[in-house]
């Protein structure tokens, strides 16, 4: 795909991602919808993001102009518009460029089933977008637009209603949240109150602007929520990206709780023999390590919740259970709840564990593992292309297994290394995992150095 990407579509908003461009998209949506018998009413949703409101705008403007009827949902959590999608039966646009810095913003498209759109879906819409194959109602049959009140506090209830909230209540547990400015900031904290936790946050007000830390939830921007654990003696810390579809987690002491553990712990949980789990090319060991133990089977995707939801699907259909899936980057579903990343709700399942006992309890099983990342900016098509013929070589000369799934991933056994494109940013990442850290820096040192010098010579 072109435009959609493994998460929608993103760029930095007014100069990739222009209202211009979004009133299209809208169209194209808005057109395939009424002529997919998807219903004549969108919602639109948004995060905090400074141009989420012009944009919202611009997409509003372009399914009214189809003769579509808009329902304006305001700042919402991803997972909170999907609920609503599935509530009403509407489709939904979000307004939202998740973990990216502030700078960007993106279109993410839900189905009327609260689910995201399917890749063969977004491809129908692809086409007549780029195509320019769009309805234009009479004047007198323009959509009508209309603004939605509640729609937060009903997404909290729903949380609530699915959550294990005595369980949680009789833990007495303190829960330091950072939501980072984003989404969450508007219903996490009236969240896990009502679930009878005692909560502080920090980074906690609404802010397009994303003043106190940028919106990926890394280590390197979570540094006041570690403090924050230790000053309040908190049992947990908790961490959203900006439109809280992901949760990542602090220990009892402070420390940062690598998103792979979470994942292999939450899957331990939850799995049983006979089921079977989705993750990404870029799975840790942990999360293979948990489905051998309990006899369960793991398939593999491209990364992207796009291309994890595609593959759910699909095993669903063929009569597989998937109780979770996901990506070590914070992004879980417990299709069970719904087919989405929701990052309260993540949140709440692994409250439950640590209800039981101390998050570095349940972690330890998993702290074997140790993972490195770097990213490579391009500036050009040229130089992105050099970096991966760069991997390519790198794999071809690397006596390892290669996986080219979604980029190059070199198998050594003891240890793995990555290297793909981002799907969302003009980045390549490299991840490498290994049980020794030295090992670990030095795979993607090599594989950083490869591509660095194809980079050079573009």
């Amino acid at each position: 795909m072109q435009v959609f990407g493994s998460s929608g579509t993103r760029g930095v908003a007014n100069e990739e991602l222009t209202p211009a461009f979004v009133l299209r998209v809208a169209k194209a949506a808005g057109t395939t919808w009424r002529d997919g018998h998807g219903g004549d009413r969108v919602a639109i949703a948004r995060d905090t993001r400074y141009t989420g409101r012009m944009l919202a705008d611009a997409a509003a403007s372009g399914l009214a102009s189809t003769g579509t009827d808009v329902d304006r949902l305001g700042i919402v959590p991803t997972p909170g518009a999907q609920a609503y999608a599935e509530r009403e039966g509407v489709p939904v646009m979000v307004i939202t460029a998740s973990h990216n810095p502030p700078q960007y913003n993106g279109v993410k498209l839900v189905g009327a089933d609260g689910v995201e759109l399917s890749i063969a879906a977004l491809e129908s819409i692809e086409e007549r977008l780029l195509a320019e194959s769009f309805t234009v109602a009479p004047w007198d049959e323009t959509g009508r637009v209309r603004e939605v009140a509640g729609v937060r506090r009903a997404y909290v209830d729903d949380l609530l209603a699915a959550a294990e909230r005595e369980r949680i209540a009789d833990a007495d547990l303190t829960v330091a949240l950072d939501p980072g400015h984003g989404a969450g900031s508007l219903t996490s904290p009236e969240f896990f109150r009502e679930l009878g936790c005692r909560v502080v946050t920090v980074n906690g007000q609404p802010d397009g602007h994303f003043p106190g830390r940028d919106p990926e939830p890394v280590p390197d921007n979570l540094t006041d929520l570690g403090r924050l654990v230790r000053a309040t003696d908190a049992d947990v810390g908790i961490a959203h990206d900006g439109d809280a579809d992901r949760a990542i987690f602090f220990d009892e002491t402070g420390e940062y709780v690598e998103g792979d553990a979470t994942l292999a712990a939450l899957a331990a949980a939850e799995l049983e023999a006979g089921d079977t789990t989705v993750s990404a090319v870029n799975v840790s060991q942990r999360l293979v390590d948990v489905v051998g133990e309990v006899g369960a089977e793991l398939e593999l995707t491209p990364i992207g919740s796009t291309n994890i939801i595609t593959r759910i699907e699909e095993l669903e259909a063929n009569g597989r259970r998937v109780p979770i899936a996901g990506e070590g980057n914070g992004g879980i579903f417990f299709p069970n709840h719904r087919l989405s990343r929701d990052g309260a709700y993540t949140a709440a399942r692994f409250l439950e564990l640590v209800a039981q006992r101390p998050v570095s309890e349940i972690v330890a099983p998993y702290d074997g593992y140790v993972n490195v990342r770097r990213n490579l900016e391009y500036e050009s098509t040229a130089e992105r292309d050099a970096m991966l013929d760069a991997a390519a070589n790198q794999a071809q000369a690397a006596d390892a297994d290669l996986n080219t799934r979604d980029g190059y991933r070199l198998d050594y056994g003891d240890a793995w290394v990555l290297a793909r494109p981002s799907g969302t940013e003009p980045l390549v990442r490299i991840y490498a995992e290994a049980r020794d850290a030295d090992r670990a820096e030095r795979l993607v040192d090599d594989m950083y150095d490869a591509l660095a010098a194809a980079k050079a010579d573009a």
